[in-house]
């Protein structure tokens, strides 16, 4: 059957249909110069005008739509790398200025829950500015709405809408005080977006801001949004990852000493780390008949619930043989890896047992399988001579000589464990070097308190800090300075 439509005039079933290509929305609008008409010219009067046929259109809404998966996915893969919270919200402000075409931002992190944790990251805006943005009373400034804002009673998984404002000096409904640090600060306008999505709920806030009145196009609010949404999802397995490193962190604290005993003649220091993951590594010092002291570190393998466990009751089991037999460290450990044999087939632990008696400047010592300690003083710094011994449950039986040491007064001896060495990344021999350099390089004012010296060691060895490793060890130091 002939068609009644006129002749060169496309009928409806013809029509090109905007293709949705790998998630991006054909609804939103293209670049403009596929959609604008000419400038002056009316609609109707463009015929005159060549007309770029459907399939150049086609061809250019696809450019932009590859054009804008290229970046998405560039900047997603550059987010999914960052490792910590506040990483990855450096990088969301980074790329969501990009995006929108702002050039200062803010971002704060405060998860609907309550449970933390929670920062605000700034985006060229120095500490004080952004203390002076959270002047702005929260119900009225953007952000604060994102985070303060009440469900929807309907719908109370439902994303808040970002909040665009185009111009901070007409806005109506401002609150004066938006305004003056507004123009304090030399932005004149600003947008918003919550980091939130109904899986994740509602993590934080973004917000930038531009230097001249400007608003986000319909383009650069969608992709924003696509890319808030990929963001919101990676801060919340990121948010998840630190809430379990705090209780690990938290459980291992509360299986170690409480505090450190006071015994006449000896001063002591400790200091803790629990690596991401949660590893084994111990200590304890512990107040022995006749003014003596028993100190002892040690490292179970395996990291997790299950090593802290392990941790927990090899460290209460050394305390009862100490309490029994320190005077004879190899007894000691001998006992301990009997038990640990028996009740941790499938596990192995390192330790190191100290029997001191600070009045007569004496420690016995034995070690399975640890580092030896360092003694640090005025005129010397060196390790000590220990015998080579295997770690606790690789034998079926142990045993080890012990050696006898005789501190001058002054001189700290410290105990560790080896994430303090594979913290540094070095091999063991050039670890081992670095740690004699730390410990040589301690400032002649500080050598009379263990803590600073520790400490010294810790910042000398670790310059970048304990917390800034994702796979880091445990890391463990007990220093003892005789009197």
């Amino acid at each position: 059957m002939a068609s009644n439509a006129p002749v060169g005039k496309p009928t409806d079933m013809s029509a090109p249909h905007m293709p949705k290509v790998a998630g991006i929305d054909s609804t939103v609008p293209g670049p403009p110069h596929t959609t604008a008409p000419l400038p002056g010219v009316p609609a109707a009067a463009a015929p005159s005008e060549p007309v770029s046929p459907p399939g150049a259109l086609i061809q250019d809404r696809l450019a932009a739509w590859v054009s804008d998966l290229t970046t998405l996915h560039e900047l997603t893969e550059r987010l999914i790398r960052t490792a910590s919270l506040d990483e990855a919200l450096r990088e969301v402000l980074g790329a969501g200025a990009a995006l929108v075409g702002a050039r200062r931002g803010m971002a704060v992190l405060e998860p609907a829950d309550g449970l933390g944790p929670a920062s605000t990251i700034g985006l060229g805006l120095a500490h004080s500015d952004l203390g002076t943005i959270e002047t702005v009373p929260r119900g009225t400034s953007s952000y604060g709405r994102l985070l303060d804002g009440l469900p929807d009673p309907v719908h109370p998984e439902r994303v808040p809408d970002p909040i665009a404002i185009r111009d901070v000096r007409t806005e109506e409904g401002l609150d004066p005080r938006h305004r003056e640090v507004a123009a304090r600060l030399g932005y004149a306008a600003s947008y918003a977006l919550p980091l939130a999505t109904e899986e994740a709920g509602r993590l934080g806030a973004a917000v930038w801001l531009y230097d001249e009145p400007a608003e986000p196009t319909d383009r650069q609010r969608h992709l924003i949004g696509l890319y808030g949404r990929f963001a919101t999802e990676h801060l919340a397995r990121l948010l998840q990852v630190e809430r379990a490193r705090v209780q690990v962190a938290t459980i291992a604290e509360e299986l170690l000493p409480s505090r450190l005993p006071r015994v006449p003649g000896v001063q002591l220091a400790a200091r803790h780390r629990t690596g991401p993951r949660g590893g084994g590594d111990w200590y304890d010092a512990l107040p022995l008949p006749e003014g003596a002291l028993g100190l002892a570190v040690g490292s179970v393998s395996g990291t997790g619930p299950s090593a802290l466990a392990a941790m927990g009751r090899l460290r209460a089991s050394l305390r009862a043989y100490a309490v029994m037999e320190g005077e004879d460290p190899v007894a000691v450990l001998s006992d301990l890896e009997l038990l640990l044999r028996l009740t941790e087939p499938a596990r192995s632990a390192t330790a190191l047992f100290a029997y001191a008696e600070p009045a007569r400047r004496r420690i016995v010592l034995a070690g399975a399988g640890h580092a030896p300690p360092l003694v640090i003083g005025e005129r010397r710094t060196e390790f000590v001579e220990t015998s080579l011994s295997a770690p606790l449950g690789m034998l079926s039986c142990w045993e080890a000589p012990s050696v006898e040491l005789s501190p001058e007064p002054g001189e700290t001896v410290l105990l560790y464990t080896d994430g303090l060495l594979r913290r540094t990344g070095d091999a063991m021999d050039r670890a081992f070097a670095r740690l004699h350099a730390a410990a040589s390089s301690v400032p002649k004012a500080d050598r009379g308190d263990p803590g600073a010296v520790a400490d010294h060691v810790l910042r000398t060895m670790l310059p970048e800090g304990l917390d800034t490793a994702v796979d880091g060890e445990d890391v463990v130091l007990l220093a003892a300075r005789f009197e």
